[in-house]
């Protein structure tokens, strides 16, 4: 039986379209629709249960030593209330998850996000890796609701609406800790936006009081498209155990100056000699729409690679995907195809990140 969030209640009430997601029963949309749940977040502001993700809590004498050898990105370079995105690998290079960790205020404490779909992995994960480090593993999935205010006017609904006047301080990838929540301001949807990780209860007050207010809810549909066009990956779709963070162009995120972390010799020698595959943007022509799983062809009919993600984009009325191919076919401006269905499809490679937001972050 599919968990259920702390505001599945809510989501029931106010006529929520459920469905699975992640071992969690979710709001796909609500009576708007997706194309209004989306342009509200792109226009103005939109709130997203997100409770179904994971905290996880590290602590201990060793703990920023385990995270850095857990973790992709350098957590030594950050200061104390500064958040960093990475990824978990496998020594092959595949990845665990990709994850957000947040640098404590005391020493050696971290909080560590994951992906809803893999919190007991990642705990297991961390749990196997932990010997010859003294920290203490604390999963406190359950423990914790988690709102996700998004949009150009997300900061002046945290301090209008909810009186948190504290959400003014905060840059982009930092976050604060008050009474009883955590406060930050990072967001998966290509705008400003915040995290509001509260128990449930409060949460629940937190969510009510954005309804009345006339905050539109948003769905997980709308999370997709939005994140989409933001050119942000989805665990599982553009980064997964085949698909390394080289293959996706995330190599940023993954620090190979530093001493080690699992997974570093084997993204050094990809980054040396290269992959066979590379993640890509598409852009397909006559509106035809692009869904995951369709095959990426060249004009030839020859398959090259595979849709994983792909839509008629609402903010930018275009037909778009993300795509993992051959990487001889990966260059910006290759002529390729999508087969949808029994017919073909025009297309070309563009740049993933296909929508920009105005936010100076």
């Amino acid at each position: 039986m599919d968990k259920l969030t702390c505001l599945h209640d809510s989501h029931v009430a106010i006529g929520a379209v459920m469905s699975p997601f992640a071992g969690f029963d979710m709001p796909i949309r609500y009576p708007a629709g997706i194309i209004a749940e989306h342009n509200a977040v792109r226009t103005k502001v939109g709130v997203f249960d997100v409770s179904h993700m994971g905290e996880i809590f590290i602590d201990g004498p060793d703990a920023t030593r385990f995270v850095n050898h857990i973790f992709t990105n350098d957590i030594t370079k950050a200061a104390a209330g500064e958040i960093l995105y990475g990824m978990m690998l496998y020594p092959d290079g595949g990845v665990v998850d990709d994850l957000l960790v947040y640098k404590g205020f005391t020493a050696e404490h971290y909080l560590l996000v994951v992906n809803a779909s893999n919190i007991d992995k990642d705990y297991e994960w961390m749990l196997s890796n932990a010997e010859g480090y003294d920290v203490k593993i604390d999963n406190q999935s359950e423990q914790w609701g988690q709102i996700a205010v998004q949009g150009p006017e997300s900061e002046d609904v945290l301090v209008r609406i909810l009186g948190l006047p504290q959400a003014s301080a905060l840059t982009f990838y930092t976050y604060c800790e008050l009474p009883g929540l955590i406060l930050s301001r990072t967001g998966y949807t290509g705008e400003d936006g915040f995290e509001i990780y509260a128990s449930s209860e409060k949460t629940k007050e937190f969510w009510q009081t954005l309804l009345e207010a006339g905050i539109q809810p948003c769905g997980l549909g709308c999370r997709d498209t939005l994140r989409f066009e933001a050119g942000l990956p989805l665990y599982g779709d553009e980064l997964s155990p085949e698909i390394s963070p080289v293959m996706a162009g995330l190599s940023i995120f993954c620090k190979l100056d530093k001493e080690e972390f699992i997974g570093k010799e084997a993204l050094v020698e990809q980054k040396a000699h290269g992959t066979a595959r590379k993640l890509v943007g598409l852009e397909v022509k006559d509106r035809a729409i692009p869904r995951a799983g369709y095959s990426v062809e060249t004009p030839e009919g020859e398959v090259v690679g595979v849709v994983t993600t792909g839509y008629h984009s609402i903010t930018l009325d275009r037909s778009l995907a993300f795509a993992l191919v051959d990487s001889a076919y990966g260059a910006l401006g290759t002529q390729l195809q999508v087969r949808i269905r029994s017919k073909v499809f025009p297309a070309e490679v563009i740049k993933k990140r296909f929508y920009q937001t105005n936010y100076k972050k």
